[in-house]
């Protein structure tokens, strides 16, 4: 019992490594300039992506999924 285990924990592993190590050597990277800039979205981006949110944007959003996991449970 074991032993399958075993064999089958070595043979899962080797493939993964296999495959990760073919990824590897015959994957092809081209990166153009859409891809490398910051935004796909059309604008230059303007400010700090990490500025502090209010948290009552956070609480506002819990407070919406909760209520309306509530209203469809009420109705069926």
């Amino acid at each position: 019992m074991i032993t399958a285990l075993l064999i089958f924990i070595v043979a899962a592993m080797s493939l993964g490594g296999i495959i990760t190590a073919l990824v590897l050597i015959l994957g092809q990277e081209v990166p153009s300039v859409e891809k490398v800039s910051s935004y796909e979205c059309g604008f230059e981006p303007f400010g700090d992506a990490r500025d502090n949110f209010d948290v009552t944007f956070y609480l506002v959003g819990l407070l919406f999924l909760i209520f309306d996991v509530e209203i469809a449970f009420l109705f069926p």
